[in-house]
């Protein structure tokens, strides 16, 4: 799959409200935008088909289907014959659903590859307070859905901590999963229906969150904890393999615990709080592999929301949590 942001129409499939994330590719917003609004912008306005398969011959594919972009004729992947496409339209209008007074609005919006991966990043109302201090946490929405079968449509709950605009990877217990998951088969619409249901999970999510931030807030580590917290999420290799890059990524860790953004303010200096955002910081904008700037940007939003990085911000938090506990 390719890893580059979609293009469409002349303009990259990507659109944005406020300072612009990852690189300076996209349309920048006005404002928050409405679900039209952001659908345009982005170019995100298309649906897809499912077509029948032949070979060379004439002769069809059983039970696959080519998932085929309606506005450009690009062939986005392979799927089974039970494949229900959810299209982008019923994707923001999901979203739309969730907050009955209006109150939500897309922030970030766009496509991967040749459209066959889209996401929209929507902001709920409130935020929450870390610790009486200055430093916020804005509560968002992350919906993906891929267009090609290798994903189900995803909603997960994704804090944003406001001062650097690192995302939390948290679940709400370790092992459960902070969102709700629909695959791509049977009746798509009642499935959407049970989930804008399940998703009255959000308020007690960022209830506990905001609970389990101000735990690590009011903890502070010792000198042995810091080393054992790094050392356990970065550990050394196996055998007598080098182990520089593994040591030098820690002391990374350490830097940014002292010196990461928003680390010096009062009732963050010096917590479990910032040596969890040390992990975040490295894994948002430091982690990341490329020939250019933009193949760089688009792996790291990859790996941040989907991949390497989702995973090692969740291993943190979750240790995070049992130290202060």
């Amino acid at each position: 799959m390719a890893h580059n942001l979609a293009t469409a129409r002349g303009k990259t499939s990507f659109a944005y409200y406020g300072e612009a994330p990852w690189h300076k590719l996209g349309t920048q917003l006005d404002a928050p935008a409405t679900a039209a609004e952001a659908m345009t912008a982005a170019t995100l306005d298309y649906e897809v088909t499912l077509t029948p398969m032949t070979i060379s011959n004439g002769t069809a594919v059983p039970r696959s289907r080519a998932v085929v972009r309606g506005d450009n004729g690009a062939v986005l992947g392979v799927v089974s014959d039970r494949y229900v496409p959810v299209q982008n339209t019923q994707a923001f209008g999901f979203l739309d659903d969730i907050v009955a007074d209006g109150g939500l609005r897309y922030h970030t919006a766009g496509a991967l590859g040749r459209g066959e991966r889209i996401f929209l990043l929507a902001k709920l109302p409130g935020h929450i307070q870390v610790a009486g201090s200055e430093d916020v946490v804005d509560k968002f929405l992350l919906l993906s859905n891929a267009h090609d079968g290798s994903a189900a449509l995803r909603v997960l709950f994704t804090p944003v901590r406001v001062v650097c605009q690192n995302t939390l990877s948290i679940a709400l217990s370790r092992g459960a999963n902070a969102g709700i998951s629909i695959r791509h088969n049977g009746d798509v619409r009642s499935k959407i229906e049970e989930a804008r249901r399940v998703l009255g999970l959000a308020d007690r999510f960022y209830e506990a969150t905001g609970e389990r931030i101000n735990r690590l807030a009011s903890s502070s580590p010792t000198g042995v904890q810091l080393e054992r917290y790094y050392e356990t999420l970065i550990p050394d290799p196996p055998g007598e393999a080098d182990n520089a890059r593994a040591k030098a990524v820690r002391d990374e860790l350490h830097r940014l615990y002292e010196e990461g953004i928003g680390h010096d303010a009062p009732g963050v200096q010096y917590t479990m709080w910032s040596m969890y955002n040390a992990v975040t910081e490295l894994a948002d904008h430091r982690m990341s592999r490329g020939k250019t700037d933009a193949d760089r940007a688009c792996n790291r939003l990859r790996s941040v929301w989907w991949g390497t990085a989702a995973r090692l911000k969740e291993r943190a938090w979750n240790l995070a949590l049992e130290m202060a506990a």
